[in-house]
């Protein structure tokens, strides 16, 4: 595995949690932060649960990981890695951190960031990035929180491939590296039942491949482990996604999005994003309509709408504020 250290450079740790229940989602934005903050020389260590898909990704990234017990709260498993590898700032993309974690990583006199975090771990946090947080954020913990759109860490080849969509000639399916409940199956049984097709993008952590064959129709094509989720962006006109960072993305590269919530948590982001124009909002899974696959929609007025509303800067804002704490 590759290290990007080296030299005088300080080294971060970032934490990241992965797996067919929690999806990859974290992994991908941690991905996209790591790539920026080593173009700053900033060297840097993945800690990661015992998750195959993702130690792949992290290893084609180019970065060193280590594995750890994210789900032992006892034993100070931190203490050792910390050790082992000078940290001096701690970063979580865990959703849900705990009180014991936030405060051992502050007893050991690290800076702690975290990433949409509303445990009780995130009481201890220098800085809370919630960027997808758009509810309850008056209670938002952490000692400096930034949120809202402005945060957003998208991936930063959407530069290369924005582009005004006018019509509606190709649909694309992607809903999560790991889609935990299947929605991708729901939603081309409802697609194929309407007489529809779609290029269908599943995860390196998709598991419902026996469910999906069969209800797949040859109207689909299915692909999986593109080399650029953004670069499929650019050949279709519409995208049905689910309700975390991809829509955002999206709609950032003008690409409209039908957008279905996988979590509950995750209906508020839907609600913000129909809000900016970009997307509509299916509703939860459980209670998803094929009806909303086949009506009417201005395609031209969304493009630009998420292009105006959806901006490329929150990188930049995020890492500012991280090296901060260095």
């Amino acid at each position: 595995m590759a290290d990007h250290g080296g030299g005088d450079f300080t080294l971060l740790a970032l934490c990241v949690e992965s797996s067919h229940a929690r999806g990859m989602g974290h992994l991908y934005r941690a991905l996209n932060l790591a790539q920026a903050l080593a173009a700053r020389n900033i060297s840097l260590l993945f800690v990661i649960n015992d998750h195959k898909p993702a130690h792949g990704l992290i290893a084609e990234h180019g970065h060193r990981f280590e594995l750890a017990p994210l789900e032992d709260t006892a034993s100070g498993w931190e203490e050792g890695i910390v050790a082992r590898h000078g940290i001096r700032l701690w970063i979580n993309d865990r959703l849900n951190t705990g009180r014991r974690h936030g405060e051992c990583i502050k007893a050991m006199g690290l800076a702690l960031v975290t990433f949409d975090d509303r445990g009780e771990g995130a009481a201890f946090a220098d800085l809370n990035v919630a960027a997808l947080v758009f509810d309850e954020a008056a209670s938002l913990p952490g000692k400096r929180v930034l949120q809202g759109v402005d945060y957003l860490i998208l991936n930063p080849e959407i530069a290369q491939y924005q582009r005004l969509r006018s019509r509606r000639d190709s649909l694309l399916v992607t809903l999560g590296g790991s889609d935990t409940y299947g929605v991708t199956v729901k939603v081309v049984r409802m697609l194929a039942g309407l007489g529809l097709g779609a290029t269908v993008v599943v995860g390196p952590g998709f598991a419902h491949h026996n469910d999906l064959a069969e209800v797949m129709t040859p109207t689909f094509i299915l692909k999986q482990g593109v080399p650029s989720l953004i670069a499929e962006f650019f050949h279709h006109d519409l995208a049905i996604t689910g309700g975390g960072i991809t829509p955002f993305e999206a709609n950032a590269s003008g690409l409209p999005c039908i957008v279905i919530a996988n979590e509950y948590f995750e209906v508020a982001v839907g609600k913000v994003l129909s809000r900016l124009g970009g997307a509509v909002f299916a509703g939860h899974h459980s209670e998803l309509q094929s009806e909303v696959f086949s009506m009417p929609l201005p395609i031209e007025a969304m493009s630009r709408a998420g292009m105006n509303h959806v901006g490329l800067e929150g990188m930049h804002r995020v890492v500012e504020a991280i090296t901060e704490y260095l």
